[in-house]
């Protein structure tokens, strides 16, 4: 009695094998694909199509299309075929063209491009220039600013604080001080709408300004702590009475190094006589315009976006308020900016950006 057609003989190299059982096995693997190697080892067996199927669970039909595949294409033939479809339509030399006007050039009646204006310039449509655009992560619509630093010491002083953030010195704390001044108590002319479903929080876009207060803060680089107390004046008076809060608060038998900007209230006769008269302080002071080499800027821009940026104050009062529950709640809970960029670092990425800079210099 027929039992149907003889299968021809399916054989296999040791490569192939292997290349099957860690397709089959492979926890990366996509399902298709180890099914799809695990019919054919099944098949190898010398097991016929009906046996391979309940093995693996798949049709007969599933098992002889695979095992063909594999006989004609090898292990080429597991992979999926291309799809048929609609031939592409946009070109390379399309592509390429979009790619180089948003890169290399501007529309003559504006700063940048947009998908319609690169639409009808280059004759495709807006989706087009969308996708393009989105492809290779260009985005003419955005701008940011910068700013590169001119002081002569700039390197000296990257490496004296950074070298602060990474190795500090035994026996000693080192504080990141600065103020954020001029922060405002706004109150909305309206009542702030709660947020719901679907629907984010409101608040009008007019206010009422009731003062301003500065806020005085020095982080422990090395605890997340932070020393904190707000003046409403900012003056070498006021920056004088927070370092002798710090003095107060800082055990004695430690040295102090403050890493500070190179703002006016830092520098006068007052402050320099006092620190003169404290010889546990050491001073470094941050490059021109390089904030960010100073950590105590990460935790204004928590408080910022935390708690004063939406919040409605009706007084100073209430905002100081604010502001020292804040940092009561932070140093109940705080932890450290881990800073991971050495010096070396830090001046590499800066050449790079140097050299780019200058090479679009018009």
């Amino acid at each position: 009695m027929r039992t149907g057609r003889p299968k021809p003989p399916l054989i296999a190299t040791d490569d192939e094998r292997q290349k099957l059982q860690q397709w089959a096995r492979r926890p990366k693997s996509t399902q298709r694909l180890a099914l799809r190697a695990r019919i054919v080892l099944a098949c190898l067996e010398g097991l016929p199509n009906q046996a391979v199927a309940r093995k693996v669970r798949a049709s007969a039909a599933t098992v002889g299309k695979w095992r063909e595949r594999f006989r004609v294409d090898r292990l080429d033939g597991l992979a999926d075929e291309q799809r048929p479809g609609t031939p592409r339509s946009v070109t390379d030399a399309q592509v390429e063209d979009v790619i180089t006007r948003t890169l290399e050039t501007v529309p003559a009646d504006a700063t940048h491009w947009s998908t319609r204006s690169m639409a009808k310039a280059t004759h495709v449509s807006r989706a087009t220039v969308h996708r393009i655009w989105q492809a290779f992560g260009l985005q003419p619509h955005r701008s940011e600013t910068f700013k590169l630093s001119a002081d002569p010491f700039f390197v000296e002083k990257v490496r004296d604080i950074v070298g602060l953030y990474l190795n500090p010195p035994d026996r000693a704390v080192v504080l990141s001080v600065d103020e954020k001044s001029q922060v405002q108590a706004l109150d909305r002319t309206r009542p702030v709408l709660a947020l719901r479903p679907g629907i984010p929080e409101r608040q009008t876009h007019d206010y009422i300004r009731h003062g301003t207060t500065s806020l005085f803060a020095a982080l422990d680089v090395a605890t997340g702590q932070v020393i904190g107390e707000c003046h409403r004046r900012h003056r070498h008076q006021e920056f004088l009475r927070f370092l002798d809060r710090i003095d107060r608060e800082v055990p004695a038998h430690l040295d102090v190094h403050l890493v500070m900007d190179n703002y006016g209230t830092h520098k006068t006769a007052q402050v320099i006589r006092w620190l003169a008269r404290h010889p546990r302080y050491y001073v470094h002071f941050t490059p021109t315009s390089a904030s960010w080499l100073n950590q105590v800027e990460r935790f204004f821009g928590l408080i910022t976006s935390r708690r004063i940026r939406r919040g409605t104050f009706d007084s100073v009062t209430a905002l100081e308020r604010a502001i020292r529950e804040y940092l009561a709640h932070h140093n109940a809970d705080s932890g450290p900016f881990m800073w991971t960029a050495t010096a070396d670092e830090i001046l590499e990425k800066l050449r790079r950006f140097c050299e780019r800079t200058s090479e679009t210099r018009h």
